[in-house]
């Protein structure tokens, strides 16, 4: 005899008769509801749509005809997940938080410290990003941003506001745990700068100043996590600086045309991209140059061709063509960046 098929039963979550259309409806979408354990999770707010005519209630899994047990999709914690990451700008978010581990491993902080004001640090860059696409989120839909979740509608705002305030609790959390003297200068310097040029700064000719303070603050919200705290030496502040304002610029270039069409005028969009980028390049050998000669002593022989290969790649970025220019001004703040860190121990 063959096996008889039992009927698969799904837990009983529809309305009870006599509740309102509406009831039905949401029990129609019940399916989305593997997602209700994240912060804000009420399924419209995630921006999941289904764009089809209401399913029927079921109490059944739904059959093949041979019998065999068909299920419905399940919505998945990357259709959440993903986007939320696209919008808190997880490139430069990377970026800052890379600068932090390899200052902390070069400045020798004990391995608790070191974790503890990266994981801050990452945090409080995730509150910067989806601070930055909520404020800019008419400016996105007006330009059609289909990069931007929030302007695309894959990724609902109140998703977004419920992710930041969790994300800033925790970076508040962490950056005291780092030590006062860190923690103070990092939710300070680095992280209200950089919401302070979200609301404000981004538009105005000092649209640079915030990269300025916030760069040029990470190697003091490293070094005074130390045992014991110190102030890190001014070169290194100035290097910080220097490779923060390049960033922005760097940064600005992606953004120029949709910037401009939306009102925003910050320095790079009042100079144009071609000043912009010399700039860029002019700001990134400046801090290489400071990196190999600040610290005491004469530089190390690698730390001269470190130099040297800076040098050609901006020529590269002076006078290359295409996209060329762009990506040799990324490949000189990477070798900053590497610079700093190797100098700073």
């Amino acid at each position: 005899m063959g096996e008889v098929a039992t009927p698969v039963l799904l837990p009983a979550i529809c309305p009870p008769p006599g509740r309102s259309e509406a009831g039905a409806a949401e029990c129609s979408h019940s399916w989305r509801r593997p997602l209700a354990w994240l912060p804000g999770a009420g399924l419209a707010t995630y921006g999941l749509r289904h764009d089809g005519p209401p399913r029927a209630p079921l109490r059944h899994a739904p059959r093949e005809a041979d019998g065999t047990v068909t299920t419905r999709p399940q919505a998945t914690r990357s259709a959440v997940l993903l986007p939320l990451l696209r919008a808190a700008h997880l490139g430069p978010s990377v970026a800052v938080t890379t600068i932090v581990a390899l200052l902390a491993l070069a400045m020798d902080l004990p391995a608790y410290q070191g974790v503890v004001v990266t994981v801050a640090v990452f945090t409080g860059q995730l509150t910067i990003g989806w601070g930055n696409d909520l404020l800019d989120l008419d400016r996105d839909r007006a330009v059609g941003r289909p990069d931007k979740p929030l302007a695309s509608g894959d990724l609902a705002p109140s998703v977004v506001r419920r992710w930041l305030i969790v994300a800033a609790a925790a970076c508040v959390v962490l950056s005291l745990l780092a030590g006062w003297r860190s923690g103070v200068t990092h939710l300070v310097l680095l992280l209200a700068f950089g919401h302070l040029y979200n609301v404000y700064f981004k538009a105005t000719p000092w649209s640079w100043l915030p990269y300025a303070v916030a760069f040029g603050s990470l190697p003091a919200v490293v070094s005074l996590a130390n045992s014991p705290p110190q102030w890190p030496p001014t070169w290194m502040v100035g290097a910080a600086a220097t490779l923060g304002v390049a960033a922005h610029f760097l940064n600005t270039l992606l953004d120029l045309e949709d910037d401009a069409a939306t009102g925003v005028r910050g320095l790079p969009h009042r100079l144009g991209a071609m000043r912009s980028r010399l700039i860029a390049t002019a700001l990134l050998v400046l801090a290489s140059a400071v990196t190999v000669l600040g610290p005491a002593g004469a530089p190390a022989t690698w730390a001269w061709a470190a130099l040297a290969v800076v040098v050609a790649l901006a020529a590269l970025a002076l006078f290359g063509s295409g996209r060329s220019p762009f990506y040799a001004a990324i490949t000189i703040a990477l070798v900053n960046v590497g610079l700093l860190a190797a100098v700073a121990g």
